[in-house]
């Protein structure tokens, strides 16, 4: 009986390793959503973050990256729009490409080689405040000077234009008058810490039994 137990825990053991899912995500900024995703991974069996990207040599998602025993990928506009950091992605062949705070567009060669594969968050409830130029604080003051009496977070898929991919997920919080851009900034962040590991992993596993599904 011991030793049937022992064999099909190898075995369970076996299968999870050969399943489990790469992800890869692509930053440009400080990396606390990042750090979330990277550090609510590391526990799960469905996947976990193999290398993160990012364009801005100075960003403290690098030290992030590097202090959860991660590889950094650094790469500028032109590598990215050229083709390198294609060639890049394609040596790690992920499930599932994060963008969490990525502030570049990213090429058609990247979304059409990796088609429901990209899924990137948004600081507001779309298709409100999206478009070129909408991101951070910038969404958060138009959010504020418009009087809205409520924002959120969109997680989406990624296509070729900004913010416009299919919405997989919404959560929204009430805003008070005296609600100023920065307690906008925190309750947003609030949002994004909780909702977007799980999203993530609910799209994982979502592609894994439904390859062509958008969730």
């Amino acid at each position: 009986m011991l030793f049937i137990i022992a064999f099909y825990s190898f075995f369970c053991i076996n299968e999870i390793t050969l399943v489990m899912k790469k992800i890869v995500i692509f930053a440009s900024g400080s990396g606390t959503n990042a750090e979330n995703i990277i550090k609510y991974f590391e526990t799960k069996a469905i996947g976990t973050v193999v290398a993160v990207f990012t364009n801005n040599p100075l960003a403290k998602v690098i030290e992030r990256a590097k202090n959860c025993h991660l590889p950094t990928e650094i790469f500028s506009k032109a590598e990215l729009n050229e083709g390198l950091v294609l060639q890049k992605i394609n040596a790690i062949q992920p499930n599932l490409i994060v963008l969490a705070g990525f502030l570049l567009k990213m090429p058609a060669s990247i979304i059409e080689s990796y088609p429901n594969k990209i899924v990137n968050i948004h600081p507001a409830l779309l298709p409100k405040y999206g478009g070129k130029g909408m991101y951070g604080m910038n969404v958060h003051r138009a959010v504020i000077e418009n009087k809205e009496k409520e924002t959120g977070i969109s997680i989406h898929y990624v296509n070729e234009n900004y913010d416009e991919g299919n919405i997989i997920f919404q959560k929204k919080v009430t805003l008070l008058i005296s609600d100023t851009p920065e307690v906008v900034a925190e309750k947003i962040h609030e949002l994004e810490q909780k909702y977007f590991p799980l999203i993530v992993e609910e799209v994982l596993i979502s592609n894994s039994q439904h390859p062509t599904s958008n969730l």
